[in-house]
């Protein structure tokens, strides 16, 4: 009961922000979500066959499936969600109903405006509902994204570690690899440009998670003709570990980035974009911005944070552009959102 008058103070303040009540589908067809997404939520997804044989499967995450009702046009472009998520995990003794409430603002052009948005309003939701020492931690992956495409190593080298940077432990062996000049055994290459002549003669519209044959095509031929020798990857594996290791206040941050540009001879526009992050001095709370947080979930592309109170989890969130367009939009589509983790309040 206790919880329950909780949700209903937290949904009045969602309200008072100007969400509203959407309630995206319970069953989604798992195909669809997989073609579209790639293969992140096959393992944790729990699927049946309709007696037509369509493979179907309960709702593995909210935002997504807040996401395709929104392309099918049948909610409002800033909303609430409150219901349950059914997801398989690896920990042992996790239940796989995963009670939620959250928010989503999407196809907003106003980044800087609906980061501070959603942040802001489930900072107010924590301390409506009395939670103590309520803290903040952010990063930005879109920082990342910046600093890597501003260091001067191959091209192939940039999209790989952008695209594995959501899982630290291949994303660590990536970085052995390149300090050490080693890159991927013949084997793979050879069996890779058998499978880039082979889908030369597919339907080039065709999407495989989330990007078409051609885009896929395009990309692995500039992999191809990439140059194969390089020789600075000790210094740019220091660089990209020394930004991993920044952990501050918010508002030391400025600082801290242009003593990292200088120490390690960047251009000074190289985090030019960060104005939404900036933004977030305004919050009267403390924040910290930590590097290196975040990067557990794939579809992020910007904001990323977490409010905590206690030392237990209330709320995570961040923006993710690309997800619409991994969905079935024909172009990205600007999202940012949060969801609350019931269990904790």
């Amino acid at each position: 009961m206790k919880s329950k008058k909780l949700s209903k103070n937290i949904i009045k303040i969602f309200k008072a922000n100007g969400f509203v009540l959407s309630e995206p589908d319970v069953l989604l067809d798992s195909e669809y979500i997989i073609e579209r997404s790639g293969e992140k939520f096959r393992s944790s997804m729990l699927t049946f066959e309709r007696e037509d044989g369509k493979i179907m499967c309960l709702r593995p995450d909210l935002t997504v499936a807040s996401c395709i009702k929104f392309l099918q046009k049948k909610t409002s472009s800033k909303i609430y969600y409150s219901g349950n998520a059914y997801r398989r995990s690896s920990k042992k003794g996790t239940n796989f109903i995963n009670d939620q409430l959250g928010i989503e603002i999407l196809g907003s052009k106003n980044q800087i405006e609906d980061d501070f948005k959603v942040i802001s309003t489930i900072l107010s939701s924590a301390i409506k509902i009395k939670k103590k020492k309520v803290h903040v931690k952010v990063a930005d992956i879109s920082l990342f994204k910046s600093l890597i495409n501003a260091l001067d190593m191959p091209e192939r080298w940039k999209l790989r570690l952008i695209r594995h940077f959501w899982r630290p432990i291949y994303f660590e062996e990536l970085l052995n690899r390149l300090e050490k000049n080693t890159d991927i055994d013949q084997v793979t290459f050879d069996t890779d440009k058998r499978r880039f002549y082979e889908m030369q003669k597919m339907d080039q519209n065709k999407l495989v998670a989330g990007r078409s044959i051609s885009e896929i095509l395009k990309r692995f031929n500039k992999k191809i003709k990439d140059p194969r020798s390089f020789s600075d990857g000790k210094l740019i594996v220091r660089i990209i570990k020394s930004f991993l290791k920044i952990n501050c206040k918010l508002s030391k941050l400025d600082k801290t980035l242009l003593d990292f540009i200088k120490k390690n001879n960047l251009k000074k526009n190289v985090f030019k974009d960060f104005k939404s992050i900036r933004n977030l001095n305004k919050l009267k709370q403390d924040v910290n911005f930590i590097a290196n947080f975040g990067r557990d979930v794939e579809y992020y592309t910007g904001i990323v944070f977490e409010v905590f109170s206690e030392k237990k989890e209330f709320a995570r969130g961040g923006r993710y552009d690309d997800l619409l367009k991994s969905l079935g939009a024909k172009k990205n589509i600007p999202a940012v959102g949060a969801a609350i983790n019931l269990k904790n309040i």
